[in-house]
């Protein structure tokens, strides 16, 4: 069939193959370009491993220091008519690349909140790794149940406390407007926790401890977000902000865990502000992240998920790099964005910006051209024009 994206408010429901292949091509190619992270983890499990920060932090280990990875994720394989998800075909694509290169890549699908996945996970990894070195957290749902309970629970975005009003825009149609978000309920803020919090990282790490499949000195990283104050309402001040509350409440047992584990450490990574299919999914931030993407990329300091992943392993994790942590015991890679010259052109350029002005105050074309590329679109050396098998199997 020929594919051709389909956009449907903050998602795209369709995705190539090729495309898709392209453009973990393309973040391979980066990380080979920097040359070998030395002292870089050898066995690594990432759980959320098929897009963003997550794909990227696979990429790193395996193509930046040669690592075994085993990767866990929930993809949708295709049906008839209709393609698989990105992240099917990024991960077919991470295999293949590995494999050839010579390198151990194997995959579980299936919901990373269950008891049954960690099983698979942990039979898998004692079966061919021994042990792992670094453990990468980088979920992002919707919806989770509970392995305990069998409850569902369903995560929201939604500010705390009282409602909240802002511009945001329609990156698709390129309209600007005023959205106001009521606040959550208690429910829905407990939920979005249980959903997004740190439950399930330490529910991965307590497991992967109690069967000693974790190496001596073994490391473990969760990423997470905070921004600017104009964002705050809706994310840190907001239900996912308290959920990474709860993620840091977790790191921290964590850290005290694998310090136990011959000296390791676990922490958060407070990433810059992205084009993922997450943060396309909450108000106001797309618009932020516009006019973020114009500035950065005028002063020389954009990074993609591949470059801040990259620079977090080399510079922060490994390579004889020692973690730069803040007040609270994070590391900042979103160090760059929040410099104070970017964040005050933010400041002076978000009053100014309308549905007229959205092309010239932002690159709200940059915005778009990211967020196709996560469904493997506009990539160069590709035939959108061509049919395209959309049938692949996971490998």
């Amino acid at each position: 069939m020929i594919i051709k994206p389909k956009v449907r408010g903050f998602v795209c429901v369709t995705a190539h193959p090729e495309g898709c292949a392209a453009h973990v091509q393309e973040w391979i190619n980066h990380i080979k370009t920097k040359g070998p992270i030395k002292e870089g983890p050898k066995k690594v499990l990432v759980v959320g491993s098929s897009t963003g920060y997550g794909l990227a932090s696979r990429i790193t280990a395996a193509f930046g220091s040669g690592a075994a990875t085993l990767g866990v994720f929930f993809e949708r394989p295709s049906e008839e008519g209709r393609p698989a998800t990105p992240g099917w075909y990024n991960t077919i694509a991470f295999t293949k690349a590995a494999r050839t290169a010579g390198l151990y890549a194997k995959n579980i699908n299936g919901d990373a909140f269950s008891d049954d996945i960690k099983k698979q996970a942990l039979d898998l990894i004692r079966a061919d790794l021994d042990q792992i070195d670094l453990v990468v957290y980088s979920l992002a749902s919707p919806r989770r149940v509970h392995p305990k309970t069998g409850a569902i629970h369903k995560s929201v975005l939604k500010p705390v406390g009282t409602s909240y009003s802002n511009k945001t825009v329609d990156t698709d149609k390129g309209i600007v407007s005023t959205v106001t978000i009521e606040p959550a309920n208690e429910q829905e803020i407990a939920d979005t926790t249980t959903v997004m919090g740190g439950e399930d990282w330490e529910l991965w790490m307590n497991a992967l401890a109690e069967a000693k499949l974790l190496a001596p000195g073994a490391q473990s990283v969760a990423y997470s977000y905070i921004g600017p104050e104009v964002t705050w309402a809706i994310y840190k001040n907001g239900t996912i902000g308290l959920a990474k509350n709860d993620l840091e409440r977790a790191g921290k047992n964590i850290d005290s865990l694998l310090k136990l584990n011959g000296g390791g450490r676990a922490f958060i990574s407070v990433n810059k502000a992205l084009v993922t299919q997450a943060s396309s999914a909450i108000p106001v931030v797309p618009l932020y992240i516009s006019i973020l993407y114009k500035l950065m990329k005028a002063a020389g300091t954009h990074e993609g998920c591949i470059e801040q992943i990259q620079r977090l392993f080399a510079t922060q994790m490994y390579h004889g790099g020692k973690p730069q942590f803040d007040e609270a015991g994070r590391v900042r890679i979103d160090d760059w964005e929040m410099r104070p010259a970017i964040q005050a052109a933010v400041q002076e350029i978000w009053p100014r910006v309308t549905t007229e002005s959205l092309g010239t105050e932002t690159d709200i074309a940059g915005y778009r051209t990211e967020f196709l590329k996560l469904f493997g679109f506009g990539l160069a050396g590709v035939n959108y024009e061509a049919e395209t098998e959309p049938h692949v199997p996971m490998i």
